[in-house]
């Protein structure tokens, strides 16, 4: 019993032993194995050996490809700044160099309604800094009899506003704050002289409140003539299809460089909404009449002195000169009139015959040629009371070189 217990102990050694030796043979080759398989994974990817030969099998696939580690989210690299169109930079540039300019002005009216007293009746409208002095720029009608004004600025502060100046021809006033200089950001004057139909634009105002909100468009017309609220005619007014809408009137019109172009000052429309027409005083009107506003407190228009012309075919002929007006006073003719009888019925009555052969016929101004009143018109209002102007005439047959010292118009 002893021997036969010995001799399975003995037997089960052994057989370990060789267990042991056959798993540490397995392990020898497989080291070599794969000792080899990367040597020849080396090679095939070696560029010096010509194109990599495809692997045999799947499972040498498997073990060539490399191990990928993925980085850990706190190791990625932060997401790049958005790129913006050139478009969009151009958009983004002029707000943000234009709106500190623009600021909003609320009004107070008190009104006497019958049985109820007096009420206050509420208006608001844009405007724009001019200069460091504290003056503000908006339209006639925005500031129209007015009994309070308030300026608010682009940071929230509001302040009370004196109407120093207006101009109901060309709907244009000027305010004055008195206000720490550092509240204030005056926007860049342009030129309208030069502006092109297609041309981009950017109006920026407060429509029903919402503050210094921008809008896009193009210019979509130019030297257009648009009533006023006073009855007169606005000329050489922009149009424009940028979106304006109530409480638009009296904000920058703005060019790709941020320089003011124009006023925003109307909106053709059925319905008291936007129907992409709307007009801009330019800034030409603007830098002729503002500076007399700040001075004078009104705009002092050049006048010709002329109540009357009438329609020629080599010009405009003067129907009627002022006396003692300034184309009176440069020896200006008018119509003449001849006494006529004429019959009707049983009765006898005088009437005036007007001899157009007697008056002058203005052919040009200044060296521009003279078709129509608008035409004489658009050289005036260029001037100041007490500039001179050059007219040439036809009188009689003969051309004449006239100048004429323009007076303020009545």
């Amino acid at each position: 019993m002893k021997l036969s217990v010995l001799i399975c102990f003995l037997a089960g050694a052994m057989g370990g032993v060789f267990v042991i030796a056959l798993s540490q043979q397995w392990l020898d080759q497989s080291a070599l194995a794969q000792q080899s398989f990367f040597n020849q994974t080396q090679q095939l990817a070696d560029p010096a050996l010509g194109t990599p030969r495809p692997l045999e099998n799947r499972r040498q696939r498997a073990f060539a490809q490399p191990i990928i580690q993925r980085p850990r989210l706190s190791d990625q690299a932060p997401a790049a700044a958005r790129q913006f169109s050139p478009e969009e930079q151009t958009n983004i540039s002029v707000y943000e160099k234009c709106q500190r300019s623009v600021v909003n002005i609320d009004t107070k009216t008190i009104v006497n309604v019958r049985w109820l007293g007096a009420q206050e009746k509420e208006g608001s409208g844009s405007g724009w800094v001019l200069d460091k002095q504290g003056h503000i720029v908006t339209n006639y009608h925005v500031v129209q009899n007015s009994d309070i004004v308030n300026v608010t600025m682009g940071e929230g502060e509001s302040f009370p506003a004196e109407v120093i100046g207006v101009d109901p021809r060309n709907d244009i006033a000027v305010l004055k704050v008195s206000i720490d200089p550092s509240f204030l950001f005056p926007a860049t004057l342009g030129e309208s002289e030069s502006l092109r139909v297609g041309q981009k634009i950017f109006a920026i105002g407060n429509p029903f409140g919402l503050n210094r909100t921008m809008t896009t468009g193009i210019i979509s017309s130019l030297d257009r003539s648009l009533d006023s609220k006073s009855g007169q005619q606005i000329r050489n007014v922009i149009q424009i299809d940028a979106a304006l809408n109530q409480g638009n009137s009296g904000g920058p019109l703005l060019d790709s460089d941020g320089r003011l172009i124009g006023m925003n000052t109307a909106i053709a429309t059925l319905n008291g909404g936007n129907s992409g027409v709307g007009f801009s005083v330019p800034a030409r009107t603007i830098k002729r009449v503002v500076p007399q506003l700040i001075q004078f407190g009104k705009f002092r228009s050049p006048w010709l002195g002329v109540d009357y012309f009438w329609k020629s075919d080599r010009g405009i002929g003067i129907a009627k000169v002022v006396p003692g007006g300034p184309a009176s006073n440069a020896g200006l003719k008018g119509l003449k009139a001849e006494r006529q009888v004429i019959v009707l019925g049983n009765q006898r009555v005088v009437v005036p015959k007007w001899i157009k052969e007697s008056a002058d016929v203005v052919v040009s101004i200044d060296g521009r040629p003279v078709d129509s009143l608008d035409d004489l018109q658009i050289v005036v209002e260029e001037k100041n009371p007490g500039d001179n102007v050059e007219l040439e005439v036809l009188r009689e047959g003969q051309v004449l070189r006239v100048t004429v010292q323009l007076g303020e118009e009545r």
